[in-house]
């Protein structure tokens, strides 16, 4: 077996990944070429022990540190029934932004105490949905979402967090930045006092605490400590105006994770030990009792549990200018790229150990110059049929999936000990017309 002193490339894949005796990726057991031939491509591959070991990862470098931690899988990042199965199992809790997610998650009786309910537009029917279920927190947004949820409770009593924008720059793409000013995300500064008084006033909403989100992809932990200090220290000004202590601090999630060989992203545990030290010296300093504390990993947990598997098929080189390699998917199931310029990093599943010759950009299928996967990447010398497998693929690309051109969603495997679970069917014909009306 080869591993990741010989091909670097290789820590980006999955804790199980490895190289057989034929020169190809293996992952859970599983050879990737013979999981392409039997399920077809583009094929999504999840690997069940890194799912599962990184959820138990962060309940344990939190807890261990500071023991009243919920863990809050946010279920964004990848939302498949077989998932939130998952992080019922493991013990998350759960971070859902739509009715949508909201259902699926009861749909699997997934407890209901244990869901939290952020999002910036929510309707009149998910509010509803949401107080009718009995979910743990309604996390409030805005004026307008305050104003409509006390009306909406009439006289059932609502636990609620307000989320409150912090006003930091997380120093990650603008399109991934949610905790600044201008953030179409949260309480502005402004209107925090009004929102605080407004909420604690109302008999109908049971006011837990407060919530924060600054971004995605965050490498640094100075955003992080910053937003702290400056939630905690309202916190303390709340306590001093209304003699009212939060219960609750949710600090979002955001962790940043690696993509590629360069950028090595900080362990959990240094996460767990920043943002825990933090808390603990800032209450301390203001006198504030320790709030129970909600993480929310999404991309964190599965982003490199997961592959996709594409096949090669039109090769064209211009001279001097570039070589384009095209496979059988592109931005119709991964638009991270051309979404905010996403870099990820990839092997050829059938000869992993081939001497790489050259730069490449890898190139989708879709009708649109900009349906690139990878640009100028390094890769031995590829030719049609050959299997590619992107590594980190398991966050965000199957949520913001589409059909443009009339393209069929991929199917979804886990993988675990030799053997393969189909999770989602690939789509056909019938799924692409069957809310047609003619």
């Amino acid at each position: 077996m080869t591993g990741e002193q010989d091909i670097p490339r290789l820590v980006l894949f999955p804790q199980t990944a490895e190289v057989n005796q034929k020169d190809h990726l293996v992952i859970g057991g599983c050879d990737s070429v013979a999981l392409a031939e039997e399920f077809g491509t583009p094929l999504y591959v999840f690997d069940e022990v890194d799912l599962r070991s990184r959820c138990a990862e962060f309940k344990a470098e939190f807890k261990q540190r500071y023991p009243d931690t919920t863990v809050c899988y946010s279920a964004k990042a990848f939302t498949a029934r077989a998932m939130l199965q998952l992080v019922k199992e493991e013990g998350l809790d759960l971070d859902v932004v739509s009715g949508g997610e909201l259902g699926i998650a009861r749909s699997l009786d997934f407890p209901m105490e244990r869901v939290h309910f952020p999002g910036n537009n929510k309707s009149a029917e998910e509010l509803e949905m949401a107080i009718q279920y009995g979910i743990g927190h309604v996390v409030v947004d805005n004026p307008h979402e305050l104003d409509m949820l006390r009306e909406i409770a009439g006289k059932r009593k609502v636990n609620i967090l307000l989320r409150l924008s912090p006003g930091i720059d997380a120093h990650t793409h603008q399109y991934n930045t949610t905790g600044t000013v201008d953030s179409k995300f949260g309480f502005t500064r402004s209107t925090w006092d009004e929102a605080v008084n407004t909420a604690l006033a109302a008999p109908n909403l049971n006011v837990n605490g407060l919530h924060f989100h600054i971004g995605s992809g965050i490498f640094e932990m100075e955003p992080y400590e910053k937003a702290i200090e400056v939630m905690l220290e309202y916190a303390a000004t709340i306590k001093q105006r209304h003699n009212f202590e939060i219960r609750v601090l949710s600090i979002g999630g955001g962790f940043g994770v690696q993509y590629t060989v360069e950028e090595v992203p900080p362990p959990i545990a240094t996460w767990a030990e920043v943002i825990v030290n933090k808390i603990t010296s800032q209450c301390r300093e203001l006198k504030l009792s320790l709030p129970r504390l909600i993480v929310e990993p999404g991309r964190a947990i599965v982003a490199r549990a997961g592959v996709a598997l594409y096949r090669v098929g039109v090769i064209k080189d211009i001279p001097g200018i570039r070589g384009y390699v095209c496979v059988d998917g592109g931005m119709g199931d991964n638009i991270r790229q051309p979404m905010y310029g996403a870099r990820q990093e990839a092997l050829v599943a059938n000869r992993v150990a081939a001497r790489e010759t050259g730069k490449v950009t890898i190139a989708g299928k879709y009708c649109e110059s900009g349906d690139i996967l990878i640009r100028d990447i390094s890769m031995p010398e590829l030719k049609a049929g050959d299997i590619l497998a992107v590594a980190g693929s398991g966050a965000y690309c199957i949520p913001l999936q589409s059909n443009y051109n009339a393209s069929f969603r991929p199917a979804i495997v886990f993988v675990r000990e030799g053997k393969a679970r189909l999770i989602r069917r690939r789509e056909t014909l019938e799924d692409l017309t069957r809310h047609d009306v003619v």
